[in-house]
């Protein structure tokens, strides 16, 4: 990691994660086809779960495995339980649209967050940026927000919890591996989602075709939940946040390329203000730091 420039480190891990969830989110929608939300879940997080243990002990994380429990990497990672079972729900019920856009406020929060429990500084020039990403994430989704109702809310519900999340994330100790973080986050939802199927619904036998294509979601969503935490750890957030817009972007990537679904003019036009407004701020973050060392 140490070839990376600094300040391009949590810009690069969000984008990496961002891209990670949504081919892990890709795959997760073909398999729902024919399988309850939460047996979905489930099964995503058995296949996770044994992707994951394996590579922590070639990694070498083998005796830090206990670490899993540790009291703030739990209580991280029961946020995230607490949103994906949301974000589901409202998935299920709402125009993917929708619960996309509402989604797009995380970043808004993870940086009033930061800024209320960690004192750090946004700015007025940053805010403006962000304001601008946001607009641009709403122009790639095009909510439509037809039938607001609970749903809406549970979608918004997850958009707070994944902020609450990224921002508990903030105080898991600098020893504990970020790789322990995201095979933690694997245990948690997969026992949670678990629950959730023996409560809520009936088992049904997965196709060959199901299994693919969970082997390959939790494979990606591993690598979601390791770079999204690692780059909270690597960057400042005002600099890290913004580009979780980019899920909008790889969205649009994701409808072209499996779906055929083409993205219209309104939508090309806030992918590139996305870009634009993330750019500018990685470029605000280096002017910082050259000053700085001048100083």
């Amino acid at each position: 990691m140490q070839f990376i420039p600094v300040s391009i480190r949590g810009p690069l891990f969000m984008i990496i994660s961002t891209g990670s969830y949504l081919v892990n989110d890709t795959m997760m929608k073909l398999a729902t086809a024919g399988l309850p939300s939460y047996e979905v879940l489930f099964l995503r997080g058995v296949a996770a779960a044994l992707w994951g243990f394996p590579l922590l002990f070639l990694l070498g994380y083998g005796k830090q495995i206990p670490l899993i429990f540790d009291g703030h990497v739990l209580r991280r990672n029961l946020l995230e339980l607490a949103a994906i079972l949301c974000y589901v729900v409202a998935l299920a019920n709402m125009q993917i649209a929708d619960s996309t856009a509402l989604g797009q406020i995380t970043p808004l929060l993870m940086l009033v967050g930061s800024s209320i429990l960690f004192g750090e500084r946004i700015g007025g020039q940053r805010m403006a940026l962000i304001g601008l990403g946001f607009i641009g994430a709403l122009m790639v989704a095009q909510p439509t927000m037809e039938g607001i109702s609970i749903y809406a809310l549970l979608a918004l519900g997850n958009a707070a919890l994944s902020a609450a999340r990224d921002l508990a994330g903030r105080r898991v100790a600098a020893e504990v591996p970020g790789m322990i973080v995201a095979i933690s986050a694997v245990v948690v939802v997969l026992i949670g989602a678990g629950a959730a199927h023996l409560a809520s619904e009936r088992w049904v036998m997965p196709e060959a075709r199901h299994l693919l294509l969970l082997a390959g979601a939790g494979l990606f969503l591993i690598f979601g939940h390791f770079f999204i935490f690692m780059a909270y750890r690597v960057g400042p957030t005002s600099a890290v946040a913004p580009f979780y817009y980019c899920f909008t972007v790889w969205a649009v990537i994701s409808g072209l390329l499996v779906f055929g679904q083409f993205p219209n003019a309104l939508a090309v036009c806030g992918i590139l203000l996305v870009v634009a407004s993330g750019l500018t701020i990685v470029s605000l973050d280096q002017r910082k730091r050259r000053l700085t060392v001048v100083a």
